[in-house]
């Protein structure tokens, strides 16, 4: 890949590293176009279980490229302006995304974060979303993901304030499942997506995942996730996969799935 993001895949593991080491990752438009490219193309690569995104050492993002001084947040002078520049975002993903932050993420850099499935922070490391105090407003859905991970108290904590927090304060308050010192950050969500990439179906994955997150976007209530529930059993129950689960786990072996979400992929529900 160019434009500051490069992907490297093996044995049903794609990691995506935001790769400008030089300026600490910050993120330019180049970047939410090779990272939107990136995600489409993993989310239709069957061999893709599970996708890790991270940065080049020794930061993860630290926010918007800044080089343009007191003119970064001009006006635009067209209207093709997002603040949402990463499209698809990494919970539209089938695949599970697992975010290594493994170093200081700040702006877009944590927004970003926030929208994968499961999030790895570095201990020491720095975290905000600092953009009211630059005369702006935090981006990436933020408003939207941000309180339904970590609830309304730490979204107002963190989006009003724009503060700075380390990794072990993001674990309390929600944001992060866990933190550890910068060079473990990687492993542990290699080790995480490898696990997935073996031993997780990929069509009950998808279909988990995407119901996940409907639900809270669609403010599903209880009846319809039930609903939605039964349905996605009824799709898988019976297949290849729901026999070769149960039998690989009485032989005490990985198992071999044969699910295809580029074959046999119907979405959750469409509307």
């Amino acid at each position: 890949m160019t434009g500051g993001v490069r992907v490297d895949a093996e044995r049903g593991v794609a990691v995506v590293t935001l790769d400008r080491p030089e300026r600490r990752n910050a993120f330019t438009k180049d970047m939410g176009r090779a990272l939107s490219a990136a995600y489409r193309m993993l989310d239709d690569d069957d061999d893709v279980r599970a996708i890790v995104l991270t940065g080049a050492p020794p930061a993860f993002c630290a926010g918007a490229d800044v080089t343009g001084g007191d003119g970064t947040f001009a006006a635009p002078e067209n209207d093709t302006f997002t603040a949402s520049p990463v499209n698809p975002p990494a919970f539209d993903l089938r695949k599970p995304v697992v975010a290594a932050v493994n170093g200081h993420a700040i702006g877009i850099g944590l927004t970003l974060a926030m929208q994968a499935d499961i999030r790895i922070f570095a201990t020491d490391a720095k975290y905000s979303i600092p953009q009211v105090r630059r005369g702006v407003i935090p981006d990436a859905m933020s408003h939207w993901t941000v309180p339904r991970i970590a609830g309304m108290a730490a979204a107002a904590d963190i989006l009003l304030t724009g503060r700075t927090f380390d990794g072990a304060e993001a674990v309390r308050l929600g944001l992060a499942s866990r933190s550890l010192p910068a060079d473990e950050v990687l492993p542990a969500a290699m080790d995480i997506a490898r696990d997935i990439a073996v031993n997780v179906a990929p069509m009950s994955a998808a279909l988990s995942k995407r119901l996940l997150w409907q639900s809270i976007g669609r403010n599903y209530s209880p009846e319809r996730v039930a609903e939605l529930e039964t349905d996605m059993h009824l799709r898988v129950m019976g297949t290849h996969d729901a026999a070769e689960g149960v039998r690989a786990f009485a032989d005490r072996r990985e198992p071999q799935w044969q699910s295809s979400l580029s074959r046999d992929w119907q979405e959750v529900d469409p509307r």
